[in-house]
């Protein structure tokens, strides 16, 4: 996950940022990433190669329909929104409206999740081919503020969101974009679904299918 980077020093972010993460998940993640590499600096470990993908913000549903975030209370900002616009919440929270970004909401990179299931295809080609173990940054390298996310959410639904604001939460970075060059250069990876409103519409397509199998 980006969480591992904590506030980067620079942005976008490269892969060779320290990492420096802010909150428990990210701190879980970057413990995870050092058994990884443990494993493979071992003895019996030998000849053990991985691929770690840093995640940015994952979004958006299959593009047919079929395949969506389906987690009770999700907390993720895209789900919430299109939750909201469905009916099934009552309103949308931002968490923090002071932050040093241009509208003052915090600002994410989304990637949509089939693109990001096509970043783990090429990491295991990668590997076939004998790759050496590496990290990659998994993103598109542009980021979205939370208002930009909500107004395009407002968008593809054609409903006006009921928003409140809040305070910020603990172990919020104000802005998280990825470098990713390093993945497309190395594992050849090419998105296909770059589009904020795309992301966006794929999930809300997906929500009300969910919520329609829901009721029935």
């Amino acid at each position: 996950t980006a969480a591992v980077y904590g506030i980067p020093e620079r942005l976008p972010v490269p892969e060779t940022a320290p990492t420096r993460p802010i909150n428990p998940y990210g701190k879980s993640k970057l413990i995870t990433e050092w058994m990884l590499e443990d494993v493979a600096a071992s003895p019996a470990g030998r000849g053990f190669r991985h691929v770690i993908l840093r995640y940015f913000n994952v979004a958006g549903a299959s593009l047919d329909g079929t395949l969506g975030q389906a987690t009770e209370n999700a907390t993720h900002l895209i789900k919430v929104a299109c939750e909201a616009a469905y009916g099934a919440r009552e309103k949308v929270t931002v968490f923090g409206t002071d932050y040093p970004t241009p509208d003052g909401t915090c600002i994410r990179d989304y990637i949509h999740v089939e693109d990001l299931a096509r970043a783990h295809i090429d990491a295991l080609r990668y590997l076939q081919r004998n790759g050496a173990s590496e990290t990659f940054n998994c993103g598109y390298g542009r980021g979205f503020s939370v208002r930009e996310v909500l107004r395009a959410v407002e968008k593809v639904s054609g409903v006006k969101l009921r928003i409140d604001e809040g305070a910020r939460r603990a172990g919020d970075a104000a802005e998280l974009v990825a470098e990713p060059s390093k993945i497309r250069k190395e594992l050849g990876w090419r998105p296909a679904h770059d589009d904020l409103e795309v992301i966006c519409a794929t999930a809300y397509a997906w929500e009300r299918r969910l919520q329609s199998m829901a009721v029935t």
